[in-house]
């Protein structure tokens, strides 16, 4: 099939839904069979934090995940577990700084989708040298998704990067709900990362159909 391309890549990360157990209280596949429903284009599965599963279980919950957004015409990326990733045959891995590095995980993963947290201009340009198809910029604001979040960097950091001329696929992610949309997209960023917006709303599916919506001012 080969490597996605740059255009396919950027469609994918209008509305990049990133969820595991730990960021609900209602049942996981309900919240992302409703997000899909919403208009979610791309899904991550992050099951990392407290509350969250592992071994048998975990593995258990991303194959169900994974089923629906296979029949749903969903990508399904799984975040840092490359050993889970590659078990699955999921549709992409995602890599932070800490974890294995993007070259080795490109060896790893053939042609599928790869995508590297990135918080420097050095960390983006090595990231998308090494085999990138997109790079996750963060945390835009402060997050209470993530433990291991960093200090917020702003919409700015988008920007910057593409003063730099980067040109990989970017999405922004941190704290991004409806009413501070605007300004993530209007930095350069080709899409936004949710987790809360979504996965901690009444209806998942409202609040996937109402940041899609704003989304679509800028396709």
């Amino acid at each position: 099939m080969g490597r996605i391309t740059r255009a396919e890549m950027i469609q994918y990360l209008k509305l990049y839904f990133i969820f595991g157990s730990q960021n609900t209280t209602q049942l996981p596949e309900q919240v992302v069979k409703e997000a899909i429903a919403g208009g979610i284009t791309l899904f991550q599965y992050r099951e990392k934090g407290e509350g969250s599963k592992a071994g048998a279980e975990k593995e258990e919950l991303a194959r169900k995940l994974q089923e629906i957004c296979r029949q749903n015409g969903i990508p399904f990326i799984v975040n840092d577990d490359i050993d889970l990733a590659v078990q699955l045959n999921a549709d992409g891995l995602h890599i932070g700084q800490e974890d294995i590095g993007a070259k080795e995980a490109r060896k790893m993963m053939g042609d599928k989708i790869l995508g590297v947290s990135a918080y420097t201009i050095d960390e983006g340009l090595e990231a998308a040298e090494d085999g990138a198809d997109y790079l996750g910029l963060g945390p835009i604001y402060a997050t209470g998704s993530k433990d291991d979040a960093a200090e917020e960097t702003g919409p700015q950091v988008i920007t910057l990067f593409r003063k730099m001329g980067i040109k990989t696929p970017i999405v922004g992610i941190g704290g991004i709900y409806e009413d501070n949309i605007d300004e993530v997209m209007k930095s350069g960023s080709d899409g936004i990362s949710i987790i809360s917006a979504i996965a901690s709303a009444p209806s998942p599916f409202e609040s996937a159909r109402n940041l899609k919506k704003r989304i679509e001012n800028y396709l």
